[in-house]
């Protein structure tokens, strides 16, 4: 009985940590000045759920349905006066596009409006209101090769 209770304890640590090191979780923020800066923010990361997006519009290339395609979010969170009040969040699942990492790291906190945004991005895909004002979301199309499933027929 002992035995079977320590291949069992070692089983579920091994499993674990197995799990555990699969997903790369390298979610930080990029300070650029005093009021600019963004997140880069991995779908399901902790990172994710402390900055309150687990909303965000992003598809998963890897699921099997979407062939390869999928699309990553762009987050902006702002007050009940439509100002900028919280950094930007770049929601990526694999290589962050240069041209959206600058962009966003240009948005000051506390001058920025959602106007300023929307000229540049366009209409949000989705607004989800809050309390203190409302987060702004934008998908961003991708594409991973390496993850579509052809079936065998082109």
């Amino acid at each position: 009985m002992r035995t079977r209770f320590l291949s069992v304890l070692a089983f579920l640590s091994i499993a674990a940590s197995a799990t555990a090191s699969s997903f790369r979780d390298d979610s930080h923020y990029v300070a650029l000045g005093p009021r600019t800066g963004y997140y880069i923010v991995r779908p399901g990361s902790a990172l994710l759920q402390q900055l309150g997006f687990q909303a965000a519009p992003f598809r998963d290339t890897s699921d099997p349905f979407n062939h390869g395609r999928g699309a990553d979010a762009l987050a902006f969170r702002f007050n009940t006066a439509g100002v900028l009040s919280a950094a930007p969040a770049y929601i990526v699942q694999a290589q962050p596009n240069d041209f959206y990492m600058r962009r966003i790291g240009s948005f000051i906190r506390g001058r920025t409006t959602s106007h300023d945004i929307e000229s540049f991005f366009g209409r949000p895909r989705q607004i989800d209101k809050r309390r203190d004002g409302f987060t702004a979301y934008y998908t961003i199309e991708v594409y991973n090769p390496f993850e579509e499933m052809s079936g065998g027929r082109r």
